[in-house]
């Protein structure tokens, strides 16, 4: 049974803004995937929303079922710097409750299906761990180990290790 019939992915908008901060901040008051240790607001926001324009490198997909956002994926600059501009590093988050649908997989699809035709080289995962299923997504879609940060952030009162993934994009 296909648990994404009826899903459209699409890239995000201005108008998803609000859904797509309650999704980050799920994972920002809730869970150690993200190392921000404040929620963020809209208008903090909206300069990471401009900086996923429909086209190019840095694209941002949401998944969206009867005009409510699930979860996206990203494609983000990987360094600031020139030389790494081929280099992207993707992050998908879902909305609580939306987890184990087949989301994740989709709106990767989606996302490597866009970046395709674009000048991109690599793409970067860092993950915090544990996490095995975010493992397992990024495995399946071609990422292999790069490398362990050991204790790199320290959350909730805890030291969390980060393993970086790498996938060839062309």
């Amino acid at each position: 049974m296909d648990l994404t019939t009826g899903i459209r992915v699409r890239p995000g908008a201005a108008g998803d803004l609000t859904e797509l901060t309650e999704i980050y901040n799920h994972y920002v008051v809730h869970t150690p995937v993200t190392f921000d240790i404040e929620p963020v607001t809209v208008e903090e926001r909206r300069a990471w929303l401009d900086s996923h324009p429909a086209t190019g490198r840095h694209r941002l997909l949401v998944a969206e079922e009867a005009g409510r956002v699930l979860g996206y994926a990203t494609s983000s600059p990987f360094r600031d710097k020139r030389a790494y501009e081929t280099s992207v590093e993707t992050s998908i988050y879902l909305g609580p409750g939306h987890t184990g649908r087949g989301l994740g997989g989709l709106l990767y699809r989606s996302l490597f299906e866009a970046l395709a035709d674009e000048d991109v080289h690599r793409a970067y995962a860092g993950i915090t761990q544990p996490n095995v299923a975010s493992m397992r997504l990024h495995e399946r879609f071609g990422f292999r180990p790069a490398g362990l940060l050991e204790q790199v952030g320290r959350k909730f009162g805890t030291f969390w290790d980060v393993a970086w993934l790498e996938r060839r994009m062309a």
